[in-house]
């Protein structure tokens, strides 16, 4: 067996400087956190998911009990009048009165890891949806959720930590690559 040894002290020194560079991770990590805060703030203005399939659309039921807060949705007949057909027209799943969700979605980067969410409660059931009565019942027996909610996702995983579609994936691998090649170039 041969072995070669080559004392290269610039190399050797250009190596330390790059392992020092990458030990802390944490300016890569606030892009990716921003890059996927950005990305899934844009999915409520589209209304898709990561992987690019529409979100499913707001229940009739949905639309009515949304028309039904505000006054002059409905003519004295119970039918739905211009202006509450516009409020309906207008609605977007996952776009609510205060656009909290759509809103509140932070990021926290870390040595070497990101981790993106939503402190807002409903956050996961609108990710991952939920089936009528999954969270049990109200006092009066009626179960919560009432209805069965479909998953809109807005964040690119799947509760089993998969990735939803590659659109993310790859901007991350982007990051990372000019994080890379920026560490090396000094």
């Amino acid at each position: 067996m041969i072995q070669i040894h080559i004392d290269d002290r610039q190399l050797q020194g250009a190596l330390r400087e790059l392992r020092q560079r990458l030990a802390d991770l944490t300016p890569v990590m606030q892009d990716i956190g921003e890059e996927l805060v950005a990305r899934a703030r844009q999915r409520f203005a589209t209304s898709t998911g990561p992987d690019g399939r529409p979100w499913a659309p707001n229940r009739p039921s949905t639309l009515a009990a949304y028309a039904a807060r505000y006054a002059g949705s409905y003519k004295k007949d119970g039918s739905l009048s211009k202006r509450g057909q516009q409020r309906i027209a207008g609605k977007k799943p996952l776009i609510g009165e205060s656009r909290q969700l759509s809103q509140r979605l932070y990021y926290q980067a870390g040595r070497d890891s990101v981790f993106i969410g939503s402190p807002q409660r409903y956050a996961g059931v609108q990710q991952f949806g939920a089936r009528r009565g999954q969270f049990g019942r109200t006092r009066r027996g009626a179960p919560i959720p009432w209805g069965a909610i479909p998953a809109r996702p807005f964040l690119p995983v799947t509760a089993a930590g998969e990735w939803l579609g590659t659109g993310d994936r790859d901007a991350i691998l982007d990051l990372l690559a000019r994080a890379l090649e920026d560490a090396a170039g000094g």
